[in-house]
């Protein structure tokens, strides 16, 4: 009987020890507070998009990146069949210079006009010295005097003539540079430098004005927008200091700053989590995360990677060496 009891006792003991040394170690094991100073919240980071979309309708007769590919702002990814609007501007650059001649013909009317404006001039001072002594008759005169007007009224025509070439060449120019335009806008050009994501269009296809061809993922442009409690909000200030640590990249937080902080409070979107249950209005706060950071490491940070966004709330408190969960 005492050895059973003996037993007993041992088993007891090691399983009172087993108890303690597992309560130890999930005691070591426990996540740590969040140091003063800081506010954090749960989001995923995120990416701006931009669309390369065709200004003209037309069929879509190159396009080169595949998803996946890198651009360059300004380079050329795409092309829209041009050869009607390259024949419009032939025959738009040929009424130009059609109307710039007509200019040159004008003028030479005009130069003509005024010579026989001053030729009906001079005779007509003739006439009046004649008349005046009596060599010639009032009729004839007259004569002058109506072919003085004539002349005059010929002149003015032909200055209106120049005119009317000049707004025709104007008009048949302006003409010209807009096929000119939109000849150039057949070419596709990347906005900005990033990965192409989608690939929304093949050759042979027609698009509409408007139709986007590809989606660009701008790679050094991504932010991660986190909800605090009223509490913390209040104390986060626009171009504070941030970290964004990713779930995949635990040994490397991403520099930030505070690039938006809400005006007003909402209700807590469910996919975030909160310290609290009660906490239900909460402030939406944006955190752009460093471009030359984002440069340097194009390949690590990718748009969808959940982590958690720190802020600091306190100017006077530093950074911490080690962020919670990290080795930094």
């Amino acid at each position: 009987m005492n050895r059973s009891r003996l037993g007993k006792t041992l088993i007891f003991a090691f399983l009172a020890a087993l108890t303690a040394a597992a309560a130890f170690y999930l005691y070591q094991q426990r996540p740590t507070g969040l140091p003063a100073g800081l506010a954090s919240g749960n989001g995923r980071l995120e990416a701006i998009e931009v669309d390369v979309s065709t200004k003209i309708a037309g069929r879509l007769s190159v396009l080169t990146p595949r998803e996946g590919d890198m651009v360059e702002a300004g380079s050329v990814v795409g092309r829209i069949d041009a050869a009607d609007l390259q024949a419009q501007l032939r025959a738009a650059e040929a009424q130009a210079l059609q109307a710039r001649q007509a200019v040159n013909e004008t003028q030479a009317g005009v130069e003509k006009s005024a010579s026989d404006a001053k030729l009906a001039g001079k005779t007509l001072q003739r006439s009046q010295e004649l008349v005046a002594r009596g060599f010639l008759s009032g009729a004839t005169l007259d004569k002058d005097v109506t072919g003085v007007q004539g002349a005059r009224a010929g002149l003015s025509q032909a200055r209106s003539r120049v005119a009317e070439a000049d707004a025709a060449v104007a008009a048949a120019v302006a003409k010209a540079e807009s096929l000119k335009v939109n000849v150039d806008d057949t070419a596709l050009k990347a906005p900005i430098s990033g990965r192409v994501l989608y690939r929304l269009a093949e050759p042979g296809e027609v698009l509409a004005a408007g139709g986007k061809a590809l989606t660009l993922l701008d790679l050094t442009d991504m932010y991660m927008t986190i909800y605090l409690p009223t509490a913390k909000a209040g104390q986060v200030a626009l171009n504070s200091e941030a970290r964004i640590l990713l779930d995949a990249l635990p040994g490397q937080p991403i520099p930030a700053t505070v690039s938006f902080v809400a005006p007003k409070a909402q209700f807590t979107p469910r996919e975030v989590e909160t310290s609290s249950e009660r906490e239900k209005l909460m402030f939406r706060i944006k955190l752009k995360a460093d471009p030359a950071w984002l440069a340097a490491h194009r390949d690590l940070a990718k748009a969808g990677m959940p982590g958690i966004g720190y802020v600091r709330i306190d100017a006077s408190q530093p950074w911490p060496a080690e962020l919670p969960g990290t080795g930094k």
